[in-house]
């Protein structure tokens, strides 16, 4: 029979562990990698699963992905799942544990989230020791989640289905620092989630010219400006309001001189949406769009549309587990339901496809901070003191009855 665990105890485990882990995270993030090259960081992660016992397959997903697994009761396993890489932005910050890799760094607490999987699995390795688990746990360490699909080469190879190591999973978990909530809070909620989230390429074909004589030519450069215009009319003349749709050109390359009318334009982005239709819609929109622009200038158009990361979509069951566990770990006023989904992606994604999966956020802003760095900024930095709080959760979920 299982032998439960106090509450008490599991965090008095992560007290004694969190100074350990502290120093783990600010390596991480003093050493950044970005996706499919987080060799450093894996060899970290491997260090500390051999470390305290924990079985575990490596070199998967283009090579640093692993998967790590303790035995326990069930017959299936629950997953809990952290990324590694970094982002290509010079940090701007006077850490003493600040990037050490010119124009790379941990903008979106990645080295948070890993030093969290590697605190869970330390902390349970030492459950185990007394106790018999009441079911497997799988850890999944996985690269390139910015941008990469490294979720996606995970559950291909078979991190889900048993085939790597221990049992199939039944419930996979996951979760975000999050800049926009208080620190010792958690949010999620049932269904949608994240958005997809695809990019395009946009490239507008005229016929070059001097500039001193732009008749004798078709002008692309004019046509891509009035096709960036008119691609924000799909959201806000072909879409229901209630919808949510976003439409971002974030790139703009043409020309090689000031006297030259450059015979191409292109134009490039992402799009957000949250479901199948609207995604399929808004694509078919955009060519439209661009087609009879560029007709109207005597060019042509050519798009490029890359389908991303699908929707991130949490299962209601699974969001009931997640939600019973923290309100028990921190009270129901700390536990929120996000009133919409957000725009952002996630290849969490590939995981709830595949298994009952549930992906939360967790709060960052300090009490009293007026503002906190966002995602993706060059002045991020994960707060630490969110660690022990996403440990215990990870922790609880594996541990539930």
């Amino acid at each position: 029979m299982t032998t439960a665990i106090s509450h008490e105890q599991i965090k008095s485990i992560i007290a004694d562990e969190l100074p350990e882990l502290l120093a783990i995270r600010h390596d991480l993030h003093a050493h950044p990698e970005l996706g499919y090259e987080e060799r450093r960081t894996s060899e970290v992660v491997r260090r500390e699963l051999t470390n305290v016992g924990i079985e575990f397959v490596s070199d998967l997903a283009g090579g640093t992905g692993i998967l790590g697994h303790l035995p326990g009761e069930a017959e299936k396993a629950i997953a809990l799942r952290a990324d590694m890489d970094a982002l290509p932005i010079l940090e701007e910050s006077d850490l003493a544990y600040r990037s050490t890799i010119d124009g790379v760094m941990h903008a979106c607490g990645h080295d948070g989230h890993t030093t969290m999987l590697i605190g869970a699995a330390r902390v349970l390795s030492k459950v185990a020791q007394q106790n018999k688990l009441p079911r497997p746990i799988t850890f999944i360490f996985q690269p390139a989640e910015e941008g990469g699909a490294g979720g996606e080469r995970m559950v291909k190879e078979g991190c889900l289905d048993g085939s790597l190591i221990g049992p199939p999973i039944e419930n996979a978990f996951g979760l975000h620092g999050w800049p926009r909530l208080q620190l010792g809070q958690v949010a999620t909620r049932p269904g949608v989630l994240l958005a997809a989230a695809d990019s395009f390429e946009l490239t507008i074909h005229g016929k070059g010219a001097h500039a001193a004589w732009p008749h004798g030519g078709h002008d692309p450069v004019l046509a891509a400006a009035e096709v960036v215009t008119a691609l924000q009319s799909i959201v806000s003349r072909n879409i229901d309001p209630f919808e949510s749709v976003v439409i971002s050109v974030t790139q703009m390359e043409a020309g090689s001189a000031h006297n030259i009318i450059p015979g191409s334009a292109k134009i490039s982005g992402t799009v957000r949406t949250l479901t199948p239709q609207m995604r399929e819609f808004v694509q078919q929109r955009m060519q439209t769009v661009a087609d009879g622009i560029a007709q109207a200038h005597r060019c042509s158009a050519e798009l490029e549309y890359h389908d991303g990361y699908p929707p991130t979509v949490n299962d209601p069951d699974a969001v009931a587990i997640f939600r019973n566990v923290a309100m028990e770990a921190i009270g129901q006023d700390h536990v929120h339901e996000m009133e919409h989904p957000v725009m952002g992606g996630e290849d969490f994604a590939f995981y709830g496809q595949v298994v009952p999966a549930c992906f939360f956020v967790l709060g960052l802003v300090p009490q009293g901070a007026e503002s906190f760095p966002d995602l993706h900024q060059p002045t991020f930095n994960f707060n630490d003191d969110a660690l022990a709080l996403g440990i215990e959760l990870f922790c609880r979920l594996a541990l539930r009855d």
